[in-house]
């Protein structure tokens, strides 16, 4: 079997934590930012968990986090 390639996009925006859990960053952080109160922008800093449905998904397109 051929070795499986790390999906490029996918590793820049997941990390594995160490009980090997995937973290993500929040998204609407991007621009229009003027609009958006700063109590919201505040709750964006903060990295969130990947849902437990997309986590097969999101370990097909990072091999070395199996």
């Amino acid at each position: 079997m051929p070795k499986l390639k790390t999906h490029r996009g996918a590793a820049k925006r997941f990390k594995i934590t160490g009980s090997g859990k995937i973290m993500r960053y929040k998204a609407y952080k991007g621009h229009l930012l003027t609009g958006k109160p700063a109590s919201k922008m505040r709750k964006f800093r903060k990295s969130a968990l990947v849902p437990d449905v997309l986590l097969p998904n999101i370990r097909k397109m990072l091999p070395y986090g199996l």
